[in-house]
């Protein structure tokens, strides 16, 4: 099942991780209500809510959106570090997913969503990216067309039990290069998100690099 503003909405994609009888633990939807207004709980209902996306939210968000601008954040970077054994991998073979982690620096998209769509387009964000409880909703300052805005992201949990580690780029390439869950491969999750990097003239080095890797294993895998 591809992820859609539609199978959020719907409900789908919560049902699908339900009957995949994975082990994996789910936020209810009360939990997932409260933990979204908490983080809302700083801005008021006329105000437009900025948002950072670093990984699959940025050529899939799958919410609407006003205005989208490249976003320079300090003191985050983004890293496969967070294990996944459905939708990009499973039991047998799990895959990896992005979070970002304390340190360094990181360039993305940051989305604006008018203040009147804030309430439906954060449900379907919570929906999609707070299901497992994975990430925290944190807000960070992030520098755009020469100044600063306040914006949402959803920063690592790194007391989550799916949560990596320090993995070694080789690890990561390895893990990535053989993972394939229900709504694709991981493989094509790293190059998606390297390929609209590179489109968008923010490319990642270290990301980069991890995705020679992958091309080269599936290469070679694959070779008679």
């Amino acid at each position: 099942m591809k992820l859609t503003r539609e199978n959020l909405l719907s409900g789908q994609i919560r049902q699908q991780i339900i009957e995949s009888g994975v082990d994996i633990d789910i936020l209810s939807e009360s939990e997932l209500n409260a933990s979204r207004k908490a983080a809302l709980a700083s801005i008021n209902a006329s105000e437009d809510l900025w948002l950072f996306s670093y990984g699959s939210l940025m050529w899939n968000p799958a919410f609407n959106f006003s205005e989208r601008c490249i976003g320079y954040v300090h003191g985050y970077h983004r890293r496969f570090c967070l294990w996944t054994n459905l939708g990009r991998g499973s039991p047998d073979r799990p895959g990896l997913l992005l979070g970002l982690e304390r340190g360094g620096s990181c360039k993305g998209i940051l989305y604006r969503i008018p203040a009147a769509a804030v309430e439906e387009e954060t449900t379907i964000v919570w929906a999609r990216e707070m299901i497992t409880g994975a990430y925290i909703p944190t807000w960070i300052q992030v520098r755009t067309n020469g100044h600063q805005e306040t914006a949402l992201t959803f920063a690592m949990n790194r007391d989550c039990k799916r949560y990596t580690g320090r993995l070694s780029n080789s690890q990561i390439a390895k893990t990535i290069a053989t993972a394939e869950g229900s709504i694709g491969t991981c493989a094509d999750y790293l190059l998606n998100t390297l390929t609209h990097l590179d489109e968008l003239g923010i490319p990642d080095r270290v990301l980069s690099n991890i995705g020679k890797q992958v091309v080269s294993l599936m290469t070679n895998d694959t070779a008679p």
